[in-house]
């Protein structure tokens, strides 16, 4: 892999909060896992919660993902603070309660305070907003943290490479939140990059009007 930073600053910190999906932060630790990217790990209780439910990991077993585990009641940690070098922080998924907190600066924990510093540092900052419908409160707060320099990025699938499995659809997923940061894990097909194949045609389901 290529080399990004100076080894002590080879660091990306994943956030992973309450939302649902956070099968994409799991998966962003494991495809991390075998590279030369440090990974510091910040999960809320809420996300303990949620990882019961929609996956069969313990919460430990996602700490032991990550290079570094931090509690989420750490605010003394290195994520916390500026001097801390790193490439930027992905937060996967992001819920509206940690976007809120990151867009108004009032944070709470470990895991929104990693993420206020990214911004007051001008260092990459991805929000993986996991909720729909947004009212427009939502949206102000989203506009606010765009307008600060976040990437607003919710976990919408690609269907145009033809994913067969949902694991197909998450390592898309999150191939493209890793190419903001310029790491290629080779978990993304490329729209008509790599051998000049003609767009996928949609079929029509049998039945449909455009079948008869």
């Amino acid at each position: 892999m290529t080399s990004h930073m100076s080894t002590s600053s080879k660091r990306l910190i994943i956030g992973i909060s309450g939302a649902s999906g956070v099968a994409h932060g799991v998966r962003l630790l494991e495809l991390l896992r075998p590279t030369d990217i440090e990974t510091h790990l910040v999960m809320s209780k809420a996300a303990e919660m949620t990882l019961a439910y929609e996956t069969d990991y313990t919460a430990a077993q996602v700490r032991a993902l990550a290079d570094v585990s931090h509690a989420n009641a750490d605010v003394g940690a290195g994520p916390a603070s500026g001097s801390f070098r790193s490439l930027g922080m992905i937060e996967a998924p992001c819920s509206i309660r940690s976007m809120s907190e990151i867009a108004t600066g009032v944070t709470s924990g470990l895991l929104t305070r990693a993420a206020d510093v990214m911004l007051k540092e001008r260092r990459r900052l991805v929000l993986m907003v996991r909720e729909t419908p947004l009212h427009a409160g939502h949206l102000r707060n989203l506009t606010q943290l765009a307008e600060l320099g976040a990437i607003i990025a919710p976990p919408i699938p690609a269907f145009y490479p033809r994913p067969e499995t949902i694991h197909a659809m998450v390592d898309h997923t999150i191939g493209r939140m890793l190419d903001l940061f310029d790491i290629n894990l080779g978990t993304v097909e490329r729209w008509r990059e790599d051998d000049g194949k003609k767009p996928p045609i949609l079929k029509p389901v049998a039945g449909s009007k455009q079948s008869g």
